[in-house]
């Protein structure tokens, strides 16, 4: 007997996706509620878990097809039967490399390996055999690779297998399917630039104080709170400081009227495999270092393992980007709409600064805040900067509400 296995519901206002990468192939066992397929959606990407135990029978869409709502996708045999031999076209729809923007889940067979991490074995001179794919179902991921490189010797004479493409230094081109994320990324992105009056206003702060504070107490606040304190949550009450004293900063346009909003719903800017994601903390003005760090701190792992909801992106009153994990010295970001400003953090770095007359070097980080020039004045824009720029300094204000 077949069941059915139906896209389930996507969320609200949400009618269809795409098949992002199939975790089961026909023939192959799976359990109740075990995921057999990944889906995308213009914001996150969704698991379909199997309804029944059983043997997978039918796959009856491709990778990147788009399917809708109650949407049949694939048919499993119940019952612990044995595995049966897969269609005729299953290899073909099994060959279908993920797209690069995922982060590259396939397995160590080069033949197969995803456009990024085939890029990234190449790059780096690693053999694909010799890594142990911490993916699902032990796929290689791109981020394996990278590890595997910083952990390979300086020379260990290996023979690694190399395309004959490459080997004979064959011009290729590659040509993959934008994921249903990065186009909605790209279609958010270019309509912000088209609607908005954007600006951008920069500062830099001195990080003495909030790194001498971090390295004093991140021991005693890791063990009492179980997490590890961090940058963003001084720069996410500093935000709450300026939002509260510049109410503009912290509204939307909807038409012809201004919402302005007594609540700070902070959206963060995380890395997922599928592209940036920006995950929404809320009542950030009600929340403790640690409340902050913790939410933080989980949906980093979430995005990191595709389980981040649709719920989790939804809102959000102002966005905080660190580009400085990657190492961004100087950046303008883009206002996340309906949104109408950003923050966008950089790497601290040591540079010469004045302090009383005297030339002192100091870790510093340039900041910056993009703004919607409609609702937001440059003087609002500047002194809000600034407010966090003043708490970051002097982390004390953060205490006193000053």
């Amino acid at each position: 007997m077949s069941t059915e296995v139906k896209v389930p519901t996507l969320g609200e206002s949400v009618s269809e996706a795409t098949i992002g990468q199939w975790l089961k192939q026909p023939g192959e066992a799976v359990a109740l509620d075990e995921p057999i397929a990944s889906l995308e959606t213009d914001k996150v990407a969704i698991e379909v878990n199997a309804p029944v135990a059983g043997v997978l029978a039918q796959q009856l869409a491709e990778v990147g097809a788009t399917v809708t709502v109650n949407a049949v996708i694939a048919t499993i045999t119940a019952g612990a039967a044995a595995a049966a031999p897969a269609p005729a076209a299953a290899p073909a729809a099994a060959a279908v490399s993920a797209p690069a923007e995922t982060g590259g889940e396939e397995s160590s067979d080069p033949a197969v390996l995803s456009p990024a991490v085939r890029r990234a074995v190449l790059e780096y001179g690693i053999d694909p055999a010799t890594i142990k794919g911490t993916g699902k179902d032990g796929r290689i991921t791109k981020e394996d690779v990278v590890a595997a490189a910083k952990a390979k010797p300086a020379s260990t004479g290996a023979a690694i297998s190399v395309p004959a493409a490459v080997a004979t230094n064959e011009r290729r081109e590659e040509r993959v399917k934008m994921t249903r994320l990065r186009q909605t990324i790209a279609k958010r992105l270019k309509s912000a630039q088209e609607n908005a009056a954007l600006l951008t206003t920069f500062n830099d702060v001195d990080m003495s104080a909030v790194m001498e504070a971090r390295n004093r107490f991140k021991d005693s606040f890791e063990k009492k709170h179980g997490v590890k304190l961090g940058f963003m949550s001084f720069f996410a009450k500093a935000s709450v400081l300026a939002l509260k004293d510049i109410p503009a900063v912290n509204a939307q346009i909807d038409g012809d009227e201004i919402v302005y909003h007594d609540y700070v719903d902070i959206s963060v800017a995380v890395s997922a495999p599928s592209g940036l994601v920006v995950p929404v903390v809320r009542n950030v003005d009600k929340m403790s270092f640690a409340d902050i760090e913790k939410s933080i701190a989980n949906y980093g792992k979430a995005a990191k393992d595709g389980k981040l909801t649709m719920e989790d992106m939804k809102g959000g009153t102002f966005t905080i980007s660190n580009g400085g994990v990657f190492g961004g010295l100087m950046s303008t970001p883009i206002i996340n709409p309906p949104q109408s400003a950003v923050l966008g953090l950089h790497r601290i770095e040591d540079r010469p600064v004045v302090r009383n007359g005297q030339i002192v070097i100091r870790p510093m980080m340039y900041i910056a805040l993009s703004y919607d020039h409609r609702i937001i004045d440059g003087r609002e824009a500047v002194t809000a900067l600034k407010t966090i720029k003043e708490a970051i300094e002097d982390p004390t204000r953060l205490l006193i509400d000053l």
